[in-house]
């Protein structure tokens, strides 16, 4: 049996600003040939398969579109489907009476039978070639068995959802859309530390030694969790930020014999991210950096560009200044990073009296002191933060 692992799609994400519609379109046409290439029997889709709980008439049409040519091309071809935290679990689950007469399965909701309980079976998923899939979205707080936290109700969860089928003498695997502990998260990437809510990290012994594979999204970047090589990260096949450039984007081929061999497969992802310079330099020799790169049109092709720009001073032409440096250059703007000096800081704890009688321009200077290297603030400034106090002051 030969399974393809993907999670963390995102269709319909924006790219500060831009359009990443040509970019996932190339992604499912590439996954499309690596299924028929590899005669794939089963597809897992690991959750996250739209950026947003609404997502756009084209993202859908771009979703929905993939499933009925992957299958139409490929008869025999299961394909299994969790809900992730960005998607909403109901309006992916919907289709399934349509979708179930194409071979495909998504589990979103966890359901209740009629006495409250939880509904283990139905996330229960047989494999038409053999063995079973667990298929577990991303749970929510009374999603799983009481517990007193988050971890200890998410692996009673797998548990009592292995239970049902333990005694089966077939491959089982296991799919989740979650954080693990021992798995790596891209340096300063708010997009994959905010979306857990602040819940503990869930330990990969939740998941039992006589799974199969497990199959999880959730963080973007394929990898093993806690070095157990069948606890696994698919990753997402575009980067989702700049702290993810270096990521190399892919899919996972599982194939089960005798043994289960794992293989990773990578993607080149169609747009690449620039990030200049490597540390934070002053405005003048950033703009000597953009005076390197190639000149040309700007396609949908075209890198995406981060800058790291190094601010003692206010400079209100700095996006003027780059821009107009851009003006030939074949690569898209995206962000540009206006990083000032640390400076070290003392800390002083005051009581609410001594407080009342700090000075609002006092304390506006001081900041600007400090975010600025030791500079004054400008009259003018001054003058403006002045009348804003005398104002409030009124």
């Amino acid at each position: 049996m030969i399974l393809l692992h993907t999670a963390d799609w995102h269709i319909g994400q924006t790219f500060f600003e831009y359009d990443r519609k040509a970019e996932h379109l190339q992604f499912l046409a590439w996954l499309k040939n690596q299924i028929q290439r590899l005669n794939v029997d089963v597809l897992l889709i690991a959750g996250d398969v739209f950026d947003s709980p609404n997502p756009s008439a084209e993202s859908q049409k771009i979703y929905y579109r993939f499933l009925y040519e992957i299958t139409s091309a490929n008869s025999d071809l299961q394909i299994i489907i969790i809900a992730g935290n960005h998607d909403s679990a109901a309006r992916l689950e919907a289709p399934n009476p349509l979708l179930e007469n194409m071979n495909i399965t998504v589990r979103g909701i966890v359901k209740r039978t009629d006495d409250g309980d939880i509904d283990f079976n139905h996330l229960v998923i047989p494999l038409k070639k053999s063995g079973y899939c667990l298929a577990v979205p991303y749970l929510r707080q009374g999603d799983y068995p009481v517990a007193d936290t988050y971890t200890q109700g998410v692996k009673a969860m797998y548990e009592a959802i292995f239970d049902t089928v333990r005694d089966r003498e077939q491959p089982i695997i296991a799919m989740g859309h979650l954080q693990a502990t021992g798995s790596e998260i891209s340096e300063n990437d708010r997009s994959e530390r905010t979306v857990i809510g602040g819940l503990e990290c869930v330990s990969p012994d939740a998941f039992s030694e006589k799974i199969t594979y497990t199959a999880l999204g959730h963080l973007h970047k394929g990898q093993r969790v806690s070095g157990r090589e069948n606890v696994r990260y698919a990753g997402s096949p575009l980067p989702m930020s700049f702290a993810e450039k270096n990521n190399k984007q892919g899919v996972t081929l599982i194939t089960i014999t005798d043994t289960t061999n794992i293989e990773r497969i990578v993607f080149d992802a169609p747009v690449k991210l620039l990030s200049l310079p490597a540390e934070p330099m002053p405005l003048n020799e950033v703009l000597q950096k953009i005076e390197e790169l190639p000149v040309g049109e700007i396609t949908e092709t075209s890198p995406y560009l981060e800058l790291k720009v190094l601010i003692t001073e206010p400079e209100p032409s700095l996006r003027h200044q780059i821009e107009e440096a851009l003006k030939t250059k074949s690569v898209r703007l995206a962000r540009i990073a206006a990083i000032t000096p640390k400076k070290e800081t003392v800390t002083k704890t005051i009581t609410y009296e001594e407080l009342q009688t700090i000075n609002p321009m006092d304390m506006a200077n001081d900041i600007f002191k400090r975010r600025y290297g030791g500079e004054e603030m400008p009259e003018k400034m001054k003058d403006l933060l002045q009348s804003i106090i005398q104002e409030v002051e009124r």
